[in-house]
């Protein structure tokens, strides 16, 4: 049987595939289908030539989640929360995303202001139930909600991570009253402190439930009709992965599903190349994702945001997302300068160059406009040059320049904001860029990825091997994966660590009943306990992982010790002076799936169609005869730039001054020439 792994992105929808009894690979590269993305699932498989009968395992990222946060493509929602908190959504943290711009303005919220209700309760903040609810008042709420129509129902009261009592009240009736209302409380979905982080979060899951509960209901009913009888498996945005039953109702924990594939994959590399800290970037065709593995894991967090002050308080690979793909467009601003994206041309109508209608200028069509990207697109389907020249054409001209040079400034203005969206992820962990190697990932990009090594002075560029489907084949690597978290708020010292070990035994034991229902093997379940802590005084925590034997032993020396190292490597001061604080205890569990076992060392898929042996690329204002060489050719010697290295799915640009060489796992290292 086949173990596939399949990342739905918002141009093309990749796929890998590996069989586990001939450790056969495959990979596939299909446009995505927007209007029915279920659609590219199937055609991706058919491109690998596989049949859905035939596969065991099927691991699907998807960005659908993302897609309608962001689009506000949802079904109206409503909110029940206690009176004077109707406009925490709005509100949020009181403070600016910019500081100098007045007229800035807050993304529109997820659940519009007249679908917000306020009810008569009230739970003090140690739990006491001084106001409970009216079901005659909450009553009259339900039947205004039911006169909207709305699809679900967030319950979001004050201080219910203490005690869920009156939220439960609220959920029980509403479900009562609105059967065909999917109902959602704060205290279940994060039973944390901080009223916006948990509301928002809340919000994100009610807006959510119907549009995910859809897309997974067509998608198994189309892998069905095709004999598809594996196991279906969903990427979660912590770099693990779970059951389609868990991500029906988890549909938070979609947020960044598509790229965590592609962080397993870097994770991976660490061990392979031995570059243990990795900058990992994806270039796909509609946004450039970048994020830091250091020995071998991603980096988690917990104060992700979808847009400025909108968060979704779950454990998150950090991953930062621009509008910088291959797909996105270059225009001119009011200033008459030239820039590219955020906005792009997608799947439809796509680049100008793919011929489906496009007509304005994106990356794609100014690196096929400078030589960068193979003609055929390394066999896949015949660009169209010349749509590309005249797409470049309408800015060049405005601009007074020629096509060529307004072609490779696209690329330098995306090239620099990718750089850019790297350093902000560096800056806020306190990393230096030196200390990393870039790995490239994703269809274009390995066209870039020098360029933006450059920009950060990085020593080496790694380009896995599959690097145009390295998403959809992280996917196939990831372990199963599910965490809890509860809130607990206590002076950190020995009198702290018998309460804190008995609850973290009690989430404990939740996560991993979870991983075992669903397939996971108690025996290779392994387990990550984190307390969150502070100095006294901060209002802002950080994950500190722990020793459970040492929490059992009350080596308070210990766990302190961590607490500080963990502070000074993310903010680089400590004190041993100030009192320390734990505001909330978390686990983590995962255990490895059945993922192919292959040694990854057979030959990468041949080319289609056999490449030139040079092209006229134009580089640095000057046009350069450079050599076009197959994958499977360049991994016999070393290449100077330069040079086009390409195979089914990527191209690797070697620019002048760089030299490339394959390693024994066929991962392509990039390194500037002495």
């Amino acid at each position: 049987m086949w173990t596939v792994g399949i990342d739905v992105g918002g141009t093309f929808t990749d796929l890998y595939a590996r069989n586990s009894a001939t450790d056969e690979a495959r990979t596939g590269k299909v446009l995505t289908t927007p209007r029915d993305r279920v659609l590219g699932v199937i055609g991706a498989i058919t491109d690998a030539g596989l049949q859905p009968g035939e596969i065991g395992l099927l691991v699907h990222g998807t960005t659908t989640a993302t897609n309608a946060l962001i689009e506000r493509s949802f079904p109206t929602a409503a909110m029940i929360t206690t009176e004077g908190f109707r406009d925490v959504l709005e509100i949020g943290r009181m403070h600016r995303e910019h500081l100098y711009r007045p007229y800035q303005t807050k993304p529109e919220p997820l659940i519009r202001r007249r679908h917000r209700h306020v009810l008569n309760e009230r739970t003090t903040a140690q739990g006491l139930v001084e106001t409970p609810v009216d079901l005659a008042e909450l009553d009259r709420i339900i039947d205004r909600i039911a006169e909207d129509g709305v699809k679900s129902v967030a319950v979001c009261l004050i201080n219910s991570y203490v005690n869920p009592s009156n939220e439960q009240a609220v959920a029980a009736r509403v479900a009562e009253r609105l059967p065909g209302v999917a109902v959602v409380t704060s205290a279940a979905v994060k039973p944390i402190f901080r009223e916006h982080t948990r509301f928002s979060t809340t919000a994100v899951r009610a807006v959510l439930l119907p549009v995910m509960a859809s897309y997974f209901e067509r998608l198994q009913a189309v892998l069905a009709s095709q004999n598809f009888a594996g196991k279906l498996m969903i990427l979660k945005s912590n770099g693990g992965m779970m059951s389609v039953d868990q991500a029906r109702t988890r549909v938070e924990e979609l947020v960044e599903s598509g790229p965590a594939g592609g962080i397993g994959y870097a994770a991976q590399i660490t061990g392979m190349t031995g570059y243990r800290n990795i900058i990992h970037t994806d270039v796909g065709g509609t946004s450039f994702d970048t994020s830091i593995v250091e020995d071998g894991r991603g980096l988690i967090t917990r104060e992700y945001e979808i847009e400025f002050d909108v968060p979704v308080a779950v454990p998150m690979l950090d991953i930062r997302s621009i509008g910088a793909g291959g797909g996105s467009l270059g225009w001119i601003d009011a200033g008459g300068s030239l820039r590219v994206g955020p906005m792009s041309a997608g799947s439809e109508p796509g680049p100008a160059c793919y011929g489906r209608g496009g007509t304005r200028p994106t990356i794609t069509d100014a690196n096929l406009v400078l030589g960068r990207l193979s003609p055929d697109l390394s066999g896949k389907f015949t660009l169209d040059h010349e749509a590309a020249r005249k797409a470049v054409a309408t800015l060049a001209e405005p601009l007074g320049i020629s096509v060529e040079a307004c072609a490779e400034g696209m690329i330098r203005i995306a090239t620099e904001a990718m750089a850019q969206a790297v350093k902000i992820v560096l800056a806020s962990r306190g990393r230096d860029p030196r200390d990393f190697a870039l790995a490239s990932f994703g269809g274009a990009g390995p066209m870039h990825a020098c360029a933006v090594a450059a920009a950060l002075q990085t020593p080496a560029v790694i380009v896995p091997r599959y690097s145009g489907v390295a998403s959809a084949y992280g996917a196939t690597r990831l372990p199963l994966k599910h965490d809890e978290e509860v809130f607990h708020f206590a002076a950190f010292g020995p009198d702290a660590l018998p309460q804190v070990q008995a609850r973290l035994a009690a989430i404990e034991g939740q996560a991993v009943a979870t991983l075992v229902a669903q397939g996971a093997a108690l025996a290779d379940v392994l387990v990550t306990r984190v307390m969150r802590m502070r100095y006294a005084g901060q209002t802002f925590e950080v994950d500190v992982g722990q020793d459970a034997k040492a929490i059992a032993a009350g080596d308070t020396a210990a766990l302190s010790e961590a607490f500080h190292a963990t502070h000074a490597r993310e903010f680089g001061v400590r004190s041993d002076d100030f009192a320390i604080e734990i505001v909330a205890l978390a686990v983590t569990a995962e255990a490895r799936t059945g993922e192919p076992s292959g040694a990854d060392s057979d030959p990468p898929p041949p080319l289609s169609s056999a490449p030139p042996g040079s092209r006229p690329v134009f580089f640095n204002g000057t046009w350069t005869d450079a050599p076009v060489i197959a994958t499977s050719a360049a991994t016999r010697a070393e290449v100077t730039g330069p040079a086009m290295i390409e195979d089914p799915h990527t191209c690797i640009v070697v620019p002048p001054g760089w030299r490339a060489r394959f390693d024994s796992h066929l991962n392509c290292i990039l390194e500037v020439q002495a």
